[in-house]
């Protein structure tokens, strides 16, 4: 058979089983590999169809495929879906009764399921991995595979443990699928199990669709902001990711008084939560305010923000919450609000989730061979219960305990100390990356796409983030530099002009040595020339007494070696949250006069135009309607109100001109720029 009809029968079999017409990006070439009995590793993120990747090769192998999957909820959408398409689905956990669970194995055992999904600790139950071995299986889906690897973001002891199952479930292939894994990870996931030969894809990463700003908000500003931007109902539904459950329940009571809205988060009983998730999914909810609890297995289409009140724990997670918006592929915005707050609260966070070796050390001491019910131990122990569980939770984790599925806990082996401490430590480095994510003047989606592992697709820029396109941005507010700075621009292209690189901390003692400037408008400067592509960072790093020290490299680009007084002019540097969406409180305690006089803030819009520049700014007005409808975008992300009377007002003849109002970036004014001055021009 030729491959032409080999893909027309594939794309036959995807319009008759699914009623799909044609594959995704990404899709075919793995549905191919799995059909051919090839162990694989997919890597592609939430909402791009990775589901079908296992589903249309179980269908294409004929028999039953083994899912197994670490969420009840997940499961029970991927089931209720492949029943509506006619395939007979069962599955195994521990939210069922024993009798459907034993009818489940029954159908299995005789043949009659295309799909059986199980949760990964039934392989724990006594004779269940037995009597899976009994059946030919047409292959084997690991769905959110990370939870294998201890470097994944939700690792899971039992799913550590599908190795040692995999081999008498042989010869079908075994798919590996995730939306988050990096490099390392994905290395972790192959070894552990123990796949022949695998394949690898890892794509799909770039969200064209989606803006990401990242922008410092003080703890306290952060309700008044998110209430501002959820007010406008083009930027509903939403979701609204908290750091806790109770800044989760304080929000959404908040966000109730202007805007359907609801918690969500573990702490609340499985009712209320499915409660809530079936509001939000049919539309009585427009904006849930959730824990990480929140999201697996929501499959709503037309989320159009989504909103993080504070800083995720790992790029992987933050990446997959993100990924909630937009999958109707319409604009959507994401907000990442940060502080220095955040980092106190993540330390909190990571001393609570690994408690001190000792802790572990004294469970460890008091365990033996022959098991003992946890419930005894716990009592007799010095720790407190939540110490104690924390302790036995990573014991069990790190091999250095058993648990059987009766509850018993036995001693395990000796090596969970070291591995203990690493993990630890790995974990502490990714909320690093976090904290460097929101500091770097990279574009936005490049460091996201090339922190998975694609660095062919990294190079090029969204075009549309806080970085790409500061002038478009929502929440984050852009001035144009003092005097002050543009003079500093210029010594520090001079000096750039001398070297291949300086260290942004000897760059700044160079054209500084005062140090009239401090280190943080320093790097707000030097992340405005990386936006305007006059200069080029690098992160860098080096080894001194034992110690990592991590610097940025700072070099001039081609761009650059012209800076000049009238370019310098042009720039826009990061200012905080635009003051439409501020609070009504004075920031870190001083008052909104000498907060400007620190930091200028953008001229405000006249609050009354004459009656030519309203003639002028209506013009604008009947432009933008017509350029959001071509484009499919909400008018604001076209021209903010404030920067069409801005517009209207200075009436600007020229680019040059154009560039020095206030909201129209190089962005913008290279997208909309001809268009805008035809009209005030009247060309």
């Amino acid at each position: 058979m030729t491959a032409s009809s080999n893909s027309r029968d594939l794309t036959a079999l995807l319009r008759s089983a699914f009623g799909f017409s044609h594959f995704r990006a990404g899709q075919e070439a793995v549905c191919r590999a799995a059909i051919d009995g090839r162990d694989l590793l997919l890597v592609m993120p939430t909402g791009a169809g990775k589901s079908l990747c296992y589903q249309l090769p179980a269908i294409a192998r004929g028999g039953t495929a083994l899912v197994v999957s670490p969420l009840i909820a997940l499961m029970e959408d991927q089931v209720a879906k492949l029943a509506a398409f006619g395939f007979r689905v069962a599955r195994v956990h521990s939210g069922m009764e024993r009798a459907a669970a034993r009818q489940a194995c029954a159908d299995y055992l005789r043949g009659d399921l295309h799909f059986l999904f199980i949760a990964p600790e039934r392989l724990r139950v006594p004779g269940f991995p037995e009597m899976l071995a009994k059946q030919k299986l047409a292959l084997i889906a690991i769905d959110e595979a990370h939870c294998i690897s201890q470097w994944g973001h939700d690792f899971r002891p039992d799913y550590r443990m599908l190795g040692q199952y995999v081999p008498a479930l042989r010869p079908a292939p075994v798919l590996a699928l995730t939306a988050t894994a990096t490099p390392g990870v994905q290395a972790d996931i192959l070894a552990q199990l123990g796949m022949a030969d695998p394949l690898k894809f890892t794509h799909g990463f770039r969200r064209n669709n989606l803006a990401v700003e990242v922008v410092e908000v003080p703890m306290p500003e952060r309700p008044a902001a998110i209430r501002g931007l959820l007010s406008q109902p083009q930027r509903r539904p939403a979701i609204v990711y908290a750091i806790s459950r109770k800044q989760s329940e304080r929000l959404a009571e908040e966000l109730s008084r202007i805007v359907p809205a609801a918690a969500y988060h573990a702490g609340l009983d499985a009712e209320t939560r499915e409660r809530v998730q079936t509001a939000f999914q049919d539309g009585q909810l427009e904006v849930v305010v959730a824990t990480i609890a929140f999201g697996m297995g929501i499959d709503k289409a037309d989320i159009r923000t989504v909103i993080h009140a504070g800083l995720p724990g790992t790029l992987e997670g933050f990446y997959q919450e993100i990924g909630r918006a937009g999958r109707d592929g319409l604009p959507s915005r994401t907000y990442l609000m940060h502080s220095y707050a955040d980092q106190r609260t993540h330390d909190f966070f990571l001393n609570r989730d690994y408690p001190p070796a000792d802790h572990l050390d004294a469970v460890y001491r008091a365990l033996g061979e022959q098991p003992q019910p946890v419930e005894e131990m716990r009592a007799a122990s010095r720790l407190s219960e939540e110490e104690f569980d924390k302790a036995l939770e990573k014991l069990e984790i790190h091999g250095g305990a058993r648990v059987d599925f009766g509850g018993g806990v036995s001693i395990g082996g000796k090596g969970w100390k070291k591995a203990y401490t690493i993990q630890a430590q790995y974990r502490a480095g990714q909320f690093e990356k976090v904290l460097r994510f929101t500091a770097s003047p990279e574009c936005r989606m490049s460091a996201l796409v090339r922190h998975f592992g694609d660095e062919e697709d990294a190079g090029r820029p969204c075009g549309q983030c806080d970085i790409c396109d500061p002038a478009g941005a929502v929440l984050r507010q852009f001035r144009h530099p003092t005097a002050r700075e543009r003079a500093l621009a210029q010594e520090i292209a001079g000096e750039l002009r001398l070297v291949d690189y300086r260290a942004a901390g000897t760059l700044q003692r160079a054209v500084d040595p005062e140090g009239h400037v401090n280190r943080r408008d320093f790097d707000a400067l030097l992340d405005a020339m990386v936006r305007a592509g006059w200069v080029e960072i690098e992160e860098a790093e080096f080894e001194k007494d034992g110690s990592v020290i991590r610097f940025r490299k700072v070099r001039l680009t081609g761009a650059g070696f012209d800076l000049g007084p009238a370019t310098a002019a042009h720039l826009l540097i990061g200012d905080g949250i635009a003051d439409e969406f501020a609070a009504s409180v004075p920031r870190s305690g001083k008052t909104k006069t000498a907060a400007r006089a620190k930091s200028p803030r953008k001229a405000e819009a006249p609050a009354q135009l004459t009656p030519q520049a309203e003639a002028f700014a209506a013009r604008l007005r009947e432009w933008r309607t017509a350029e959001a409808r071509r484009l499919g975008v909400p008018p604001y992300l076209v021209l903010h109100d404030r920067t069409l009377a801005a517009l209207a007002v200075a009436r600007p003849a020229n680019p040059r001109q154009l560039l020095e109002v206030d909201g129209m970036g190089p962005a913008k004014a290279e997208k909309f720029g001809a268009a805008i001055l035809g009209l005030l021009t009247g060309s």
